[in-house]
């Protein structure tokens, strides 16, 4: 990842968070105690109805109790995305539902559609509603109309620039929670309707399928013009057939192009996002693995706690660089937070290989006396496979797996079952939550 010289500091006042909120994603419980446990201040999570990530799992009622009980121990909050472009057959029961919510101890909606906010403030005054990114709100009389509207946070869209943010702050006191880890629509965020031409599935009701993230080939179809079918229409057969009159306008060898863009990651300007008076850091990744939102956590968590404790002498350390590329499902960049992003933002080649680490144990257990931890497996490892472990605060450090004991001391030649509790000595003390990592 590279980075970015530092041009210039901006004066936006901070208006109302006197020190930034890490808002992470969280796709189910366990997802949500990782993230909090890693150092999130807040997590936004998805309820059963009313969200944009139906394929998530997650949460019912009875799992947002939980989660907010876990949350309060730490101080953090939990917020839920209800943030549907209603249909009128959507709106039938968003009272109650939202009535569930206030009781389940959630701090704040995330919200695009005015009719749920009305409906929220009318009927739940005391549940806070957030104005989502949805809404693509990029300049301060948008804002300040939201404020007008008794809102207390908006969500800019992702397409806002630094001096943009400035210019808001400068304007309007109101929060402002903005986007600075995760993926990146292709399209104008929020509003593509790629996946509901191509499969009937609704982008702003839960359901897009990604299509921009899919594989293209080019064809000249002799009686009309250029066409582009992907490969996963091919296999579908829908809504295009290839016939005797489409030509293919590449060679056999030639790699198909996708038009997926690039990963935000804002790790090398974290000084600037807090003196624009960004409130929020909000990472992207409710359907993302565990290994990945407690990494890119943890890493944020410190650079924000380094700023803020000693602003003067703050430095970006290369082993958060590092870290964060462990986790990183694609090439990384800025955004729009400088530039407008161009060609070279967006991924028509093969993309990279995902990081290569897998998520291989969680530690349960350590006893300081023998310095043996109990790890629950979440992939297979054996002994002579070096390993990572890290945890909350930058804890970290690399071993090769020793001998490995089942729960009854009996000597094991590898951890291959799922969820299974092993045994084995540590070169450090670990703690319980720490994560144990491997190369693939």
């Amino acid at each position: 990842m590279e980075t970015v010289a530092v041009q210039r500091k901006f004066s936006g006042k901070r208006n109302r968070l006197d020190k930034p909120e890490l808002l992470a994603p969280a796709g189910n419980l366990e997802k949500l105690k990782f993230a909090i446990h890693y150092g999130a201040d807040a997590v936004y999570i998805g309820g059963q109805a009313y969200g944009l990530r139906s394929n998530a799992d997650n949460f019912s009622f009875e799992e947002m109790r939980e989660g907010v009980e876990f949350a309060k121990k730490y101080g953090a909050k939990v917020f839920v995305a209800t943030n549907i472009y209603a249909h009128n057959e959507d709106i039938e029961g968003i009272q109650a539902y939202l009535q569930n919510l206030y009781d389940a101890g959630i701090a704040a909606i995330i919200v695009a559609d005015p009719a749920i906010i009305e409906v929220a403030q009318r009927a739940v005054p005391g549940l806070e509603v957030h104005l989502s990114t949805q809404q693509s709100t990029l300049n301060w009389q948008a804002v300040k109309f939201w404020k007008d509207e008794g809102l207390p946070r908006v969500v800019l869209g992702r397409e806002t620039s630094f001096e943009e943010i400035e210019e808001i702050k400068a304007n309007v006191d109101i929060e402002i929670e903005a986007f600075i880890h995760g993926a990146m629509c292709s399209s104008y965020s929020g509003r593509c309707v790629l996946s509901n031409h191509f499969t009937d599935r609704d982008s702003n009701r839960g359901g897009c399928c990604q299509s921009c993230r899919w594989k293209y080939d080019l064809f000249e179809d002799a009686r009309e013009d250029t066409v582009w079918v992907s490969e996963e229409e091919m296999q579908m057969q829908a809504p295009f057939k290839l016939g005797e009159n489409q030509l293919p306008l590449f060679q056999e060898q030639d790699n198909s192009f996708s038009m997926g863009s690039k990963d935000l990651c804002m790790i090398g300007h974290i000084p600037e996002l807090i003196d624009v008076g960004v409130d929020s850091f909000k990472i992207e990744g409710r359907m993302k693995s565990i290994h990945y939102v407690a990494t890119v956590v943890n890493v944020y968590r410190q650079a924000i706690d380094s700023y803020m404790a000693d602003p003067e002498n703050y430095i970006l350390k290369p082993e958060w660089v590092e870290e964060m590329n462990k986790a990183a499902n694609r090439p990384l960049n800025t955004g729009f937070f400088y530039d407008t992003p161009d060609h070279e933002d967006h991924i028509y080649e093969p993309e990279e290989k995902a990081v290569p680490f897998d998520f291989a144990g969680l530690v349960m257990d350590y006893d300081a006396a023998t310095g043996m931890a109990t790890i629950q497996q979440r992939n297979h490892f054996k002994p002579g496979q070096e390993i990572e472990f890290f945890g909350p605060g930058g804890h970290f450090f690399k071993q090769v797996v020793g001998e490995l004991q089942d729960e009854e001391g009996n000597v094991i030649d590898a951890a291959r079952h799922p969820l299974q509790r092993v045994k084995m000595k540590v070169d450090q003390p670990v703690s319980y939550f720490d994560m144990m990592r491997k190369k693939k």
